[in-house]
């Protein structure tokens, strides 16, 4: 049997609830999701519309990162945070696209355009940090 292939149409409920995972808002999901079929063609394949939503996440949002000297570093050296955040948003994309999407490391790797040793990498950590955090935020609900 052969797999048929989704349309950008098809890839709607999908790409919602990579940008819901990704912003945390529905208001800023609807956002990301027009903004990326906005900006891709409507009969273009679903690697390429997926990079369009990561260029339309990075470009809008950035990744809010939790670092604790991020204010310190931005005020001498803005190109290392935005080099951060960049890096921060493409493990958490590259960890929902694997555990929601299903993709495969190859696809994965062809949408953040880094090698498929990257991506198994930031998989990797990707997982354990969500899962680390995970088991913390279960503490925190324990103990209240």
């Amino acid at each position: 049997m052969k797999k048929m292939k989704k349309t950008a149409l098809d890839l709607l409920d999908d790409l919602y609830s990579l940008a819901y995972w990704m912003t945390g808002s529905d208001e800023m999901s609807q956002e990301l999701v027009y903004k990326t079929y906005s900006s891709a063609h409507t009969a273009v394949e679903e690697h390429l519309l997926l990079k369009t939503f990561r260029e339309c996440y990075v470009a809008r949002f950035g990744q809010q990162t939790d670092f604790c000297t991020t204010e310190k570093l931005g005020r001498g050296h803005p190109q290392l945070v935005d080099s951060l955040m960049l890096w921060a948003a493409d493990i958490k994309l590259s960890v929902l696209l694997s555990e929601i999407s299903g993709m495969k490391h190859g696809q994965i790797s062809e949408i953040v355009g880094k090698p498929i040793e990257t991506v198994r990498l930031w998989l990797f950590w990707g997982r354990k940090l969500l899962s680390t955090t995970n088991l913390v935020d279960m503490g925190r609900l324990k103990a209240s």
